[in-house]
């Protein structure tokens, strides 16, 4: 139970529904008790009657013994029906606190699940499966839920009418309870026993499950790939070895429940028997009435989904504790990057970031992988200067960006906005500041219109199409469809690859950012396209700090600065002519570039 007390705080803040909820049980159970008392007391005088009427002559000699037996039998049956509705009316209204309880715990929690997901950075991301986050939101949530919900509702069910019923069954006869209930220390052994190796089967089908769903997430992503290779078999062939391996671990925990539902009816039917052996002879001996045996073996009937529930009820804890435990592995897993800067007053408007970027010697180090991307990287951009970073893949440029929008925190060195480490910023304060357009474009599964406005709430159409011309998209999204009520399908699958560039320039632009960085995000676009956008840049995002990273180089946008990364550190740094005249990497790249555009021009 140590991994299920997480949901200790989930019990108190629905205190109340849930201590009315147990009062719904006991009342429930206190009148299911009643109607075996009610049938023994009329079967008891049904026999003293009929007993009567033969020893004073017969029934014949009664004639009205069949009109008071029958206002008898009425009066005892009016009052099971009776007790039956009452037991019925507080059974409603215990599923209607406690079941609805498991249900809003079971909301509170996958939002709290959700929430934290957020809260945790890119690292976490790139350690753990998609499949496997997924699947503890949803599957392993829903364990717990019938922890919460059935297993407590029917385990206080069974408390209550365990007590009760053995309670009158004490009162009428200690001998013949102690012989009924005699194969329940044998039921306790069997469940001690059989809940132990449910709790370790079921904790393997839920990695296996989330295994699964990864499996079937990954291809369903990459399924243009899959098609392209023509891999759809041997991606069928995977997952089913997948799924065959949870078939074969889900059939070995049905094999011991196969194995325990049985045995508890085995038990039961013995109690049935021993009571009935016993308490003929208390009957013989005098002891007893017919009645009594009548009541012991309706109790023991009643215990029978009780005690055969002790079963399913341990089952689902066991089941619901690995669930959880595999929750909390998560939810005790802390962000690495947090909002460091102090709470602001209510009201305080955070000023906005004038651009000053400087990199003092930054180091940066993979936590996921260990790779160094950047060693001892300086440079500074003053407010409103535009900035280009070129370098060969791998050479760390990326990384540059991620640190800038705080994904991670520099190994070594430090990074200042405006005079002060990016650490001391209000994180959110900073993300809201930066148009980011990464390399890795991604698009919502939304409509156009969604996409753009994600960049900034409240958003009008009239700014998104905007925005739209301005990052040169405006008459292609006109032609779609609906136009701007085009769902563009899940990580914009029915879009173009430079469609999709250009809505996220959009949504960047729509943030209208102090800081703007793109990231490689004109590569999919021609020269006119890319004149566009870079046209918007130099009049409506003139005074504005802009960071362009780059394989290309721009002829039409003039920078202030260009640094050329190579292997993780500044190879060069300077203006265009500068580095032209050096004639190391940049100039290289440049005359490559050149000699290209005059092979493919038309002229």
């Amino acid at each position: 139970m140590k991994h299920l007390s997480y949901l200790y705080k989930f019990f108190w803040i629905y205190r109340w529904r849930f201590l009315l909820g147990i009062v719904f049980v006991g009342l429930a159970n206190w009148f299911r008790v009643l109607q075996p008392q009610v049938i023994r007391e009329a079967l008891d005088t049904v026999i003293a009657q009929v007993k009567y009427y033969k020893e004073h002559g017969g029934i014949a000699a009664h004639p009205d013994a069949f009109g008071d037996l029958s206002v008898e039998i009425a009066r005892f049956g009016g009052a099971v029906i009776g007790l039956a509705l009452l037991m019925g009316l507080f059974m409603f209204f215990m599923r209607q606190t406690i079941i609805v309880m498991s249900r809003l715990i079971e909301y509170d929690m996958r939002k709290e699940v959700f929430a934290h997901y957020e809260a945790l950075d890119l690292a976490f991301y790139k350690r753990n499966a998609t499949g496997d986050l997924m699947s503890r939101i949803s599957e392993d949530v829903s364990k717990v839920r019938m922890f919460l919900g059935p297993t407590i509702l029917y385990g206080i069910d069974l408390i209550f009418l365990f007590v009760l019923a053995i309670s009158s069954m004490l009162r009428v006869s200690v001998t013949l309870t102690l012989w009924s209930l005699l194969p329940l220390p044998f039921l306790s052994i069997s469940i001690y026993w059989v809940s132990t190796i449910i709790n370790k089967r079921s904790e393997k089908i839920q990695q296996q499950l989330a295994t699964l769903t990864s499996t079937a997430q990954e291809v369903y992503s990459g399924i243009r790939v899959v098609k392209s290779y023509v891999h759809e078999q041997a991606m069928g062939r995977w997952f089913a070895d997948q799924s065959e391996e949870f078939r074969q671990k889900s059939l070995k925990l049905v094999r011991v429940d196969a194995f325990f539902f049985p045995l508890m009816s085995l038990l039961i039917g013995a109690s049935i028997i021993i009571t009935v052996y016993v308490g003929g002879l208390q009957v013989i001996a005098g002891n007893l009435t017919a009645g009594n045996i009548a009541e012991f073996v309706i109790y023991i009937n009643m215990l029978t989904w009780p005690v055969t529930a002790i079963g399913w009820i341990a089952s689902l804890t066991q089941q619901a504790a690995a669930s959880q435990k595999r929750i909390n592995e998560f939810l005790q897993t802390q962000p690495t990057i947090t909002n460091q800067a102090p709470p602001r007053p209510a009201g305080q408007v955070i000023p906005a970031l004038n651009g000053h970027i400087r990199f003092e010697q930054v180091s940066f180090v993979y936590p996921d992988t260990g790779i160094q991307a950047l060693n001892n990287v300086s440079f500074e951009v003053l407010p409103g200067q535009r900035l280009a970073i070129i370098g060969r893949t791998g050479s760390g440029k990326t990384s540059i960006a991620d640190l800038m929008v705080r994904m991670y925190d520099a190994t070594k060195g430090r990074i200042l906005i405006d005079g002060v480490d990016i650490r001391a910023h209000d994180l959110f304060h900073l993300r809201r500041s930066i148009g980011y357009v990464p390399q890795d474009v991604f698009l919502f599964s939304d409509s156009v219109m969604g996409n753009i406005a994600f960049g900034k709430d409240g958003i009008t159409r009239e700014e998104a199409e905007f925005f739209a011309k301005s990052a040169a998209v405006h008459d292609e999204i006109q032609g779609l469809p609906q136009g701007y009520d085009t769902i563009v399908g899940e990580r914009g699958v029915t879009l173009s690859g430079g469609q999709k560039q250009r809505v996220s320039i959009a949504r960047a632009f729509a943030k209208k950012p102090d800081i703007v960085i793109l990231d490689d995000c004109l590569s999919a676009v021609d020269t006119n396209t890319e004149s566009q956008i870079l046209g918007y840049m130099e009049s409506a995002l003139s005074d504005k700090t802009a960071i362009i990273i780059t394989h290309r180089i721009y002829g039409m946008l003039q920078f202030d600065k260009i640094i050329v990364l190579d292997d993780g550190g500044v190879a060069e740094e300077g203006t265009h002519e500068e580095l032209l005249s050096r004639g190391g990497y940049y100039a290289e790249m440049f005359e490559k570039q050149s000699t290209i555009e005059k092979f493919y021009d038309p002229t």
